[in-house]
């Protein structure tokens, strides 16, 4: 199969930031998107019958007794391991995913196990095909997540100082690439550029699209120097 110019155009598009969600996981933030997402996205860019997706492994790898609640009633937990293949064509890509399930009924459980990990194991299936499933989170500087978040209100007292000039545009420029380059460590770098404080002053100084491209080319560049360097060492 050959994608078609929009679907290709759709695929390396930016992931909308106003998509990605958060949750914590072993004492850290964890991006992510939601499973109904993932499907549809893959029917406005594949259509709703150019893809299937099928469960080809399914095992459940802990089930027992547990307390829930804070009462400790008796419950059950379950943890479902999952494998999905998702076909475009005659494309085919794979996915495994986990889930787990906590509730007093035992079926229950079963089922938001299952449920959760055949969801994890499709979205890791599709990620594998473009940004739009997911595919800029796994990058630590998140560079392709777009920045379209709706502009803050600003005070009326701050608006006569902000910069929307040529020349502080480019100040603002240089001491970003400053900034980058300057940067050691890989998160650090991904957590600065993603921070509210940044995007806001991105807007603030009016960045035109190809001074963000040229701001977020320099971001993955030293990206890779730094995961570069860590390699060698």
């Amino acid at each position: 199969m050959t994608f078609n110019e929009d679907q290709v155009a759709a695929l390396k598009a930016p992931l909308s930031s106003s998509l990605v969600k958060s949750r914590k996981q072993g004492g850290r933030d964890v991006s992510y998107i939601e499973g109904w997402k993932a499907v549809e996205e893959a029917n406005r860019i594949f259509g709703f019958d150019g893809w299937t997706r099928e469960t080809v492994e399914m095992k459940c790898v802990s089930e027992g007794e547990r307390a829930i609640g804070q009462r400790g009633d008796t419950g059950f937990g379950v943890t479902y391991i999952v494998k999905v293949r998702v076909m475009v064509g005659n494309v085919c890509r794979e996915g495994c995913g986990a889930g787990h399930g906590i509730d007093r009924d035992l079926g229950q459980a079963h089922e938001s196990a299952l449920k959760e990990a055949e969801t994890d194991a499709m979205k890791r299936a599709l990620m594998t095909f473009g940004n739009p499933f997911g595919l800029a989170l796994y990058d630590k500087t998140q560079a392709n997540v777009s920045d379209d978040t709706p502009s803050k209100p600003r005070p009326a007292q701050k608006q006569s100082v902000l910069p929307d000039d040529f020349n502080a545009r480019v100040e603002y420029m240089v001491t970003c690439r400053e900034t980058i380059a300057a940067f050691t460590d890989v998160e650090k770098l991904g957590a600065w550029w993603n921070s509210d404080e940044q995007k806001e002053a991105r807007r603030q100084h009016q960045l035109e699209t190809h001074q963000v491209d040229a701001l977020k080319q320099a971001v993955m560049n030293r990206r890779d120097e730094l995961s570069n360097k860590k390699e060698a060492a």
